[in-house]
């Protein structure tokens, strides 16, 4: 996984898992994101303070699978229409930060072998230069890069196409800095915190457990090092305890294991550090494990 670019889905084990178990076929997934979702009425645009959001995307099929979306669905009917949606994902990692691109581009494919429905989807969000220009202008300028050609890749994208599928609200992607060290990423999320108060919704992409290497035939009961894990994190987030969450490979249990590496841990971290600005609910509008032990839970902090 590269650190300086896109970390692509090339999972050729992966496939071979679903193929064995049969869950290549498409019965169960629409065509296009258009096609799985209804018209929703429109929110208002003011400026009201938007949540802060930690998705656990999962693997590339969310989009086209509408029962696994369905959780996302009935959370975007909880939100108010956001200003913006910034995104950081796992799946472009990039010291020091940098924004994507503030136009509409095609979307990124960062994936090989998966079903042609999936290549299908189009997310034509439009671009977001005013939030580009606010996120420069409390990180400086001095501390940001820029790359124009890069769009939005999966972890941006497959969970959007659920919560906003109309691809009506501005989104920017910017990098995930993971030579950062866990506080420092922390501490990057509390400075970006005041978008939330301009009505910008915060999103940190990745996955609550990734070992892409202990995936079992869906449906599979988690094992022990997966479940705990996920208590723990539930654990540690219901009781805004930063300092444990920050101290990871110290205080969770086999971290290595659930995650071999850490792109898709820290964008949590982002978000809880974004979080921790103001008192909040924390609560888990999507829960339980998809491939035996990939936990699905996703964090809302209201």
């Amino acid at each position: 996984m590269g650190r300086s670019g896109r970390t692509y889905f090339n999972r050729r084990a992966f496939l071979e898992l679903l193929s064995l178990w049969g869950l290549c076929g498409l019965s169960s997934l629409s065509p296009t994101w258009a096609q799985s979702h209804h018209p929703r009425p429109q929110r208002d645009t003011g400026m009201n303070r938007q949540p802060i959001l930690f998705v656990s995307h999962g693997a590339p099929l969310l989009a086209i699978d509408a029962q696994r979306g369905a959780p996302l669905q009935e959370l975007a009917s909880q939100l108010k229409k956001p200003r913006g949606i910034l995104v950081v994902s796992a799946h472009w990692e990039a010291t020091p930060v940098t924004i994507g691109s503030t136009q509409t581009l095609p979307l990124i494919y960062d994936f090989a072998g998966f079903p042609k429905a999936l290549y299908d989807v189009q997310y034509p969000a439009p671009g977001a230069p005013e939030l580009a220009e606010a996120v420069v202008s409390l990180l400086g300028s001095e501390n940001i890069r820029r790359n124009a050609q890069y769009g939005l890749d999966h972890g941006t994208w497959s969970p959007l196409v659920h919560l906003f599928p109309h691809a009506d609200v501005p989104v920017l992607q910017i990098s995930l800095p993971s030579q950062l060290a866990p506080t420092d990423i922390f501490t990057w999320g509390q400075a970006l915190a005041p978008l939330a108060d301009e009505g910008y919704l915060l999103i940190g992409s990745g996955n609550m457990t990734h070992n892409l290497g202990a995936l079992q035939p869906d449906g599979s009961e988690p094992q022990t090092f997966a479940h705990e894990f996920d208590d723990w994190a539930r654990d540690v987030l219901m009781r805004r305890d930063f300092d444990t969450l920050l101290s990871y490979h110290d205080s969770a249990p086999a971290f290595s294991h659930n995650h071999p590496t850490e792109e898709h841990w820290l964008p949590l971290l982002f978000s809880a550090g974004a979080a921790s600005t103001t008192q909040n609910t924390i609560t888990f509008p999507v829960t339980g494990f998809e491939f035996g032990n990939l936990s699905r839970r996703t964090v809302l902090f209201t």
